[in-house]
């Protein structure tokens, strides 16, 4: 339950916000190694702006938010991504021979760029069952187009 409610907030957080400069995707786990919620951060500002960030304080919002909304369930924490790049991004995972999710954020000039590239990192790290893109959104980087 705490799982779907943790994606579900990571989802609408993520479709709310509006990028215009550094983003991250944080993800928290349990004491057993399952994760619990996936978090992401995107500057609200262009470069310059009141709430810009670069990717090291994207990351940092990201963790500061994920630990908020995760609470004692978050037992350990960690960036996945993070970039000051122009463009679209996914969020994935897959599960693994081994039973374990792997996570994987793809980038490209379109939406469905950004997917095919998650998925494709996913299977270099031989994840390809039960795929799904958690969500989906656009970063306006450094270089402002």
């Amino acid at each position: 339950m705490f799982l779907k409610i943790s994606t579900t907030f990571a989802i609408v957080g993520l479709t709310s916000l509006i990028a215009q400069a550094g983003d991250a995707v944080a993800i928290g786990y349990n004491d057993k190694g399952v994760w619990t919620a996936v978090m992401s951060y995107c500057s609200g500002t262009a470069k310059g702006g009141s709430d810009y960030k670069d990717a090291k304080g994207a990351g940092e919002a990201a963790l500061k938010d994920l630990k908020k909304r995760a609470g004692e369930q978050q037992a350990t924490s960690k960036i996945i991504a993070s970039s000051n790049k122009t463009g679209n991004f996914a969020v994935a995972s897959a599960r693994s021979s081994t039973a374990k999710d792997v996570f994987a954020v793809g980038y490209g000039k379109s939406a469905e760029e950004a997917e095919k590239d998650a998925f494709a990192q996913l299977a270099r790290q031989k994840a390809t069952e039960k795929k799904k893109v958690h969500y989906r959104y656009f970063s306006h980087g450094e270089d402002g187009k």
